[in-house]
């Protein structure tokens, strides 16, 4: 008798103090605070090392919330310094003069990938708040993040249609201000996928004041929404999973098919080299840069990174690219942004996207 009645003391001894851990912690943090951490959708995103949430980070965007929520770093409101209520998870909707809630409320998590091929009328249809270019931004408030999306681009016109029907509604649940970019290289020049980025960085910011840059194969689609296209304090690999690998990373210094950077980021690494020629490469080059300046590359979780990749036949190999790999770090400093010659032959402002029409003289390139 005496050790069933010590039994049940010590389960009741073990249901209060249970009890109450999660009164005082409910009392500390709060309840929406608990309900982010462990119950909304986002919760399931990896935390980087970045600025302190409720900040701007150096390049003037804020900080993304995602990155705190499971290293346990987001917390009541005033510990995050948070001064407008629209940044209060329990708050009304914001003005149109406040920035946009961490997490965007429209997230679908993850999305179906419709590959049929509908003309450029019909999906604009499905988009009539798109600005001239294929601008947007969010109406009822601030968005965070501007971002511009940078396609190199080349006889890809299904690809892109199934691209744009998909991404627009994709990038506007994410309340981002942004805007789709395809930089297409005049034929016959080979193509030069780095180049075209580099250029798009460049012209994209004639345009606008982007903070953030996505640069993103056009045939490689996005799985769920909570992989936002944002810019931390450290270069992201944005396509970590993608189903013709079999969802798995093929190696850890992979940076290519989708990636971001900030705006200082890409300055600071001098862009992507201009000399790959062919496929291959620039990928691998442009993670060098990217370890040689001290940063390091970041990830969402492999169930969050997810993308298909529609079908097309692959470009031959560049046989220059391994030598070019092993020279790099000669270049790092002078192949680049600071290095860029290309002549713009058209630029416009289409319902969808912004067309940029580009030519490159190979041999001048190779020779620079």
């Amino acid at each position: 008798m005496t050790g069933k009645t010590s039994k049940c003391t010590k389960e009741n001894v073990f249901k209060v103090a249970a009890v109450t851990t999660v009164i005082l912690i409910i009392l500390q943090f709060g309840v929406s605070s608990i309900f982010y951490q462990y119950y909304h959708p986002l919760a399931v995103l990896v935390s980087s090392k970045i600025a302190p949430v409720g900040k701007q980070n150096s390049s003037g965007e804020f900080v993304d919330i995602r990155d705190f929520i499971v290293s346990g770093q987001l917390r009541h409101k005033d510990r995050l310094g948070i001064a407008s209520p629209s940044l209060n998870a329990n708050a009304s909707l914001p003005r149109k003069d406040e920035a946009c809630p961490f997490i965007p409320p429209n997230l679908r998590g993850a999305v179906s990938v419709d590959k049929s091929i509908k003309s450029y009328d019909e999906i604009k249809a499905n988009y009539p708040d798109l600005l001239p270019g294929g601008r947007w931004k969010p109406k009822d408030c601030v968005s965070r993040h501007r971002v511009a999306i940078i396609i190199p681009y080349r006889d890809r016109e299904a690809h892109l249609k199934v691209f744009l029907q998909h991404m627009h509604k994709f990038l506007q649940d994410q309340q981002l201000d942004y805007g789709i970019y395809v930089i297409e290289l005049a034929m016959p020049t080979k193509f030069n996928r780095a180049m075209l980025m580099n250029i798009g960085f460049v012209e994209a910011l004639k345009l606008y004041d982007y903070q953030c840059f996505v640069f993103h194969d056009v045939d490689l689609i996005p799985e769920d929404e909570r992989n936002i296209y944002s810019c931390p304090e450290q270069p992201r690999h944005m396509s970590a999973a993608v189903d013709t690998m079999g969802y798995r990373l093929p190696y850890e210094a992979i940076f290519g098919g989708v990636s971001a950077l900030t705006k200082d980021q890409m300055k600071n690494v001098n862009g992507f080299s201009n000399k790959f020629f062919g496929w291959g490469g620039e990928d691998d080059d442009m993670h060098n840069r990217i370890v040689a300046k001290g940063y390091k590359i970041i990830r969402y979780p492999i169930k969050v990174a997810r993308y298909k990749m529609l079908s097309h036949k692959k470009d031959k190999a560049n046989p220059e690219r391994m030598g070019l790999l092993y020279q790099g770090r000669k270049r790092f400093a002078s192949d680049g942004l600071n290095s860029l010659k290309y002549k713009v032959n058209k630029v416009e402002l289409r319902p969808l996207y912004t067309w940029v029409y580009v030519e490159i003289n190979e041999e001048e390139v190779k020779k620079s």
